[in-house]
């Protein structure tokens, strides 16, 4: 059911657009560096300021860039469409009427807005990679630590952060599936995950609310960049990693709880 669910999604316009328009955030960024050559060491977003001293750091630079608004956009507006577009659509009765059962159709929705999540991310990893090959050195690797690494090993970080930042992504998603069961609306649906993304973010920068900030979705967002040290710091990644799957299990279990219990009319 979830390979029948994955087909759907991939092959809409709007998700294959969101894909080009991620792709494109990378090829952006590497020609904007090559003909501007980038801000000072130390200035601009993280990573950004490497960009031209090797392609690895493109990768990681472009993730960097998307992580606060483009990636999170992309998974709003898929998981807003996972049951409140069908329902829009007048589909989810005869989804339902398929022999299937609602957690199942649920867990193929769950399924298939994971694989939008690293997809997206490798999107933007794979992209900024060649347009860095293309503009840039790619030779050895001098990490953050100092330390120098080989071209095969930093291009290998850099995919790995890109999973990382899908599997970050994961407590949004299923936040934006869970508001998905509750509305009909996948506009109304796309605004609140946003607009949660954004509180959470605001929540995250405030040190008088320190306290919530290990609780914050966002709050371990950038801990890929310690990829780019030697030896990696896996500390924060595995923080970031546990607090989603924190995530999933409460809005996941909320989700089931609403899907299986609503009045489904259109």
């Amino acid at each position: 059911m979830w390979l029948v669910e994955a087909r759907t999604v991939f092959g809409r316009a709007r998700v294959r657009a969101l894909l080009v328009v991620l792709a494109a955030v990378p090829v952006f960024l590497v020609v904007a560096v090559y003909l501007s050559g980038g801000p000072a060491s130390g200035n601009g977003p993280a990573f950004v300021d490497r960009v031209s001293h090797n392609a690895v750091f493109a990768a990681l630079a472009a993730l960097t860039v998307a992580m606060p608004f483009f990636i999170p956009l992309s998974v709003a507006v898929v998981s807003g469409d996972a049951i409140a577009g069908e329902a829009n659509l007048g589909t989810l009765r005869y989804l339902l009427v398929q022999p299937a059962g609602r957690a199942r159709l649920l867990l193929a929705k769950a399924i298939v807005l994971a694989m939008f999540c690293i997809v997206a991310a490798i999107d933007i990893a794979i992209v900024g990679l060649v347009a860095g090959i293309v503009f840039f050195p790619h030779g050895a690797v001098v990490t953050l630590s100092g330390t120098t690494i080989s071209f095969l090993d930093g291009a290998g970080r850099s995919l790995i952060a890109a999973l990382v930042v899908g599997a970050s992504m994961f407590g949004l998603a299923s936040i934006g599936l869970f508001v998905s069961t509750v509305s009909d609306v996948p506009i109304a649906v796309m605004a609140v995950t946003v607009g949660l993304v954004i509180v959470s973010g605001i929540l995250d920068s405030i040190s008088e609310v320190s306290f919530l900030h290990p609780w914050l979705f966002t709050n371990y967002w950038t801990a890929f960049y310690d990829l780019a040290r030697a030896p990696v710091y896996w500390h924060n990644i595995w923080k970031d990693l546990v607090l989603q799957v924190g995530y999933v299990a409460v809005f996941g279990a909320a989700a089931w709880a609403r899907m299986t219990s609503r009045d489904v009319l259109a």
